[in-house]
């Protein structure tokens, strides 16, 4: 029986771990999904504060494993399969074996939504990115293309023209998704070209770990070509790891956790923490503090139970 299980281990999960260990609570942390969260994923972090220098990605929340891992938190990796949330002690099972507790922090996180291209995987972190405000910086100059049809492609979009020399937008409809303000905002940037009814076939050149072209194709001619290019940003939206609590957690309609005030659940005890829930800023930073704030909770829930 544990006081306090933390699900994922990216920032917010490694932040909670940090929190609760210091709190004597033993934490059992969960790895999760993606182990180390969307940070595994990026190569350079300069805007974490307390790193002038910046810091690679998957070095940031090894950091963070290692301070949780000294104050008394234990990581166990695998991801959720099944959980019971309809009475105390929680249940939950990893690879087969079922885990107790009384407090419970879902930091699980969302998963960038990928196209599937042959090299695009290989080349995360080296030019293909899910993030324009952790990324943006490093296309000063250059040229970017962006993936989607929605508010946040136009988001995006409109970000990335502060650094780029050009930005091209690539969508596989005619129509947008994108409110009608979005939209407007961006076809008044001079700097945003359009390419609509396309779609990517394939990013190249993985064999020298760097985006220098995309290969793209108009679904409605099938005619080909190539198009040099610098950075590739996909914004076609994130899926939240909140499978197992579909029908126990409230979530809402595209599987985020809807929150009930600080970092509380529909059921008491339960505390989420992160991009699971958070889907309107989604920093490293952000996802600590909303780590932090989950950890405080769950130590004083068990506080008034007298644990």
């Amino acid at each position: 029986m544990r006081d306090v299980i933390i699900i994922g281990s990216g920032c917010a999960g490694n932040t909670a771990a940090i929190y609760t260990a210091r709190a004597g609570l033993k934490p059992l942390v969960i790895s999760g999904h993606e182990p180390g969260g969307q940070l595994s994923l990026t190569t350079e972090v300069e805007n974490f504060p307390g790193f002038p220098e910046g810091i690679m990605g998957p070095q940031l929340v090894e950091n963070m494993k290692q301070q949780a891992a000294r104050f008394g938190a234990e990581y166990v990796t695998g991801k959720v399969e099944e959980a019971d949330l309809s009475r105390r002690p929680f249940r939950l099972k990893v690879d087969e074996e079922w885990h107790e507790c009384r407090t419970l922090i879902v930091a699980s996180g969302a998963s960038a939504r990928w196209l599937g291209l042959p090299n695009e995987q290989r080349l995360i972190g080296h030019g293909v990115s899910s993030c324009a405000t952790c990324d943006g910086f490093f296309y000063r100059d250059k040229k970017i293309m962006v993936i989607g049809g929605g508010d946040s492609a136009m988001e995006e979009a409109n970000f990335l023209t502060r650094f780029g020399s050009e930005v091209t937008l690539v969508h596989r409809r005619d129509e947008f998704r994108a409110s009608k303000i979005m939209l407007e905002r961006c076809k008044a940037n001079p700097k945003i070209k359009w390419l609509t009814s396309t779609i990517p076939v394939d990013i190249f050149d993985a064999s020298k770990n760097s985006v220098e072209a995309v290969r793209l194709k108009n679904v409605k001619t099938g005619e080909e070509w190539t198009q040099e290019v610098d950075g590739f940003f996909l914004a076609i939206g994130h899926v939240p790891n909140t499978q197992p609590f579909v029908g126990q957690l409230d979530l809402d309609t595209d599987g985020f956790i809807v929150s009930h005030g600080g970092a509380r659940t529909n059921i008491a005890g339960v505390f989420h923490a992160g991009d699971v829930e958070d889907r309107t800023y989604r920093q490293a930073i952000t996802a600590s503090g909303a780590g932090c704030k989950a950890a405080i909770e769950a130590e004083r829930f068990l506080e008034a139970e007298g644990h």
